[in-house]
C-alpha cells in the first residue's frame, strides 16, 4: 500500500477537489474455464493500478507520465467513473465518485468530463456538430429550447476558436486539430470544474500540438478549469502542468511540481525518462543508460517493480517494496518510492 501523498509545499493552497486514496484497479484476463482445466493453469490476474494516491487542488494541472502500460489511461477511466476501483476510495468536491452513477450524483457529474485520445474516434461520424455539441446540454437537461441549444453551441464553438458556421459540418470535414476542439467544446457544454484529458494531443501533429495546448491553458486561466493531463510526452507535459506524478508498473514512484521534477529528478526512472528527451543544447551532462524492458504485468518483479533495469538497485530493492515519501532538498520536495533515495545512494 502507498504512503498518502501529502501536498507539495508552495504548489497550492487552493481546495483539493480530487482525492484519490490507494486506488487500485485488477483486471482478470484469464483464459476460459475449460481452457484453465485442460491446461492446469490459475487465475491471471492483471494489476493496472495498484495503490495510487495523490490530490489535485483547484485550478491546477497535475499530469500523469511513463511508458505505455503503467496504468496512467487506467486511472484517468477510474477518475470519471468509466472503471469502479478494486481497492480504495476517490472523492470529487468531498463526494464518494460513486455517487455520481445515482440521480442525486448528476449535479457532481456535470462537473467532470474527459478528453479523449483520438477525436475521430470519440465524435459520431452521423451526428453534424451541433448534435454533438448539444447531447450533453440535452442530457443533463440545461436547455429549455432549441434557440438556447443553438446560442450555447454557437458560444463553444467561438470559445474553441472555431466559426459558429461548423455547426452544420460532420466530424469528417474537419482536420485532427479541428476535431479535438470540438470534443474539447463538447467537454465544456456542461460548464465542468475538472478535465480529465486523456493524452488529447498524442494523435496530433506537432504544431498543432501546441496550438491545442495554448487553447487549453486559456481555457484554464479564463474559465478556472482543473485538469487531469495524461502523457508520455514529457515535452507536452513540461509546457503544460503545474505537478507531475511518474507511474511505473501501476505506481507512482515520483511526484513533484514540473520545475523540481524537470530540474532534481531523483527516482532513477524519472531520470531515465528524461535522459530520453535529446539534449540539443549540447550541454554534455553524464547519462546513465538503463537497459532492458518494461517486465510483464502479469508476472511484474519482488520488492520494487523497477529493480531489474535499476543502476542502484541492492538486495532490499529486490525483496521489499517502497513508499512513496516526501523528501525536502535544495531543489526543493518531491515525493519519492525509492529505496536508494531512503538511503541516500542517490
Amino acid at each position: 500500500m502507498s504512503a498518502v501523498v501529502q501536498p507539495v509545499a508552495g504548489a497550492a493552497t487552493a481546495e483539493a477537489i480530487v482525492k484519490a486514496r490507494d486506488i487500485a484497479k485488477f483486471f482478470d484476463v484469464s483464459p476460459p474455464w475449460l481452457n484453465r482445466v485442460i491446461e492446469k493453469k490459475g487465475r491471471a490476474i492483471l494489476h493496472a493500478v495498484d495503490g495510487v494516491s495523490f490530490e489535485i487542488h483547484r485550478g491546477e494541472t497535475l499530469s500523469l507520465v511513463g511508458e505505455s502500460g503503467c496504468g496512467k489511461s487506467t486511472v484517468a477511466r477510474l477518475l470519471v467513473g468509466l472503471y469502479t476501483p478494486t481497492r480504495g476510495e476517490i472523492e470529487f468536491f468531498g463526494h464518494n465518485l460513486q455517487e455520481m452513477n445515482t440521480e442525486a450524483g448528476r449535479p457532481l457529474r456535470q462537473k467532470l468530463q474527459m478528453i479523449f485520445q483520438d477525436p475521430f474516434a470519440s465524435l459520431n461520424p452521423r451526428w453534424r456538430v451541433v448534435d454533438i455539441i448539444a447531447e450533453p446540454l440535452r442530457t443533463h437537461g440545461l436547455t429549455p429550447d432549441k434557440a438556447t441549444v443553438l446560442a450555447r453551441v454557437d458560444e463553444l464553438l467561438n470559445l474553441v476558436r472555431l466559426a459558429p458556421a461548423d455547426k452544420e459540418k460532420y466530424p469528417h470535414q474537419f482536420s485532427g486539430g479541428q476535431r479535438q476542439r470540438l470534443s474539447i467544446a463538447r467537454a465544456l457544454a456542461t460548464n465542468p470544474q475538472f478535465l480529465v484529458c486523456d493524452e488529447p494531443t498524442s494523435a496530433l501533429d506537432v504544431s498543432v500540438q501546441a496550438q491545442v495546448l495554448n487553447l487549453m491553458k486559456d481555457l484554464q486561466r479564463t474559465l478556472g478549469l482543473t485538469y487531469l493531463f495524461i502523457s508520455h510526452n514529457l515535452a507536452v507535459v513540461r509546457h503544460i502542468s503545474d505537478r507531475v506524478g511518474v507511474m511505473y508498473l501501476g505506481r507512482i514512484v515520483e511526484l513533484a511540481p514540473k520545475h523540481t521534477l524537470f530540474n532534481a529528478p531523483r527516482h532513477p526512472y524519472t531520470r531515465m525518462l528524461l535522459d530520453a528527451i535529446p539534449d540539443l543544447a549540447m550541454s554534455g551532462r553524464a547519462r546513465t543508460p538503463v537497459a532492458g524492458e518494461v517486465p510483464n504485468p502479469l508476472n511484474p518483479p519482488t520488492g520494487c517493480a523497477f529493480h531489474p533495469r535499476c543502476p542502484q538497485a541492492n538486495e532490499r530493492c529486490k525483496r521489499e517494496a517502497p513508499v512513496l515519501k516526501l523528501y525536502r532538498h535544495a531543489a526543493g520536495e518531491s515525493q519519492v518510492a525509492c529505496h536508494a533515495v531512503e538511503e541516500g545512494r542517490i
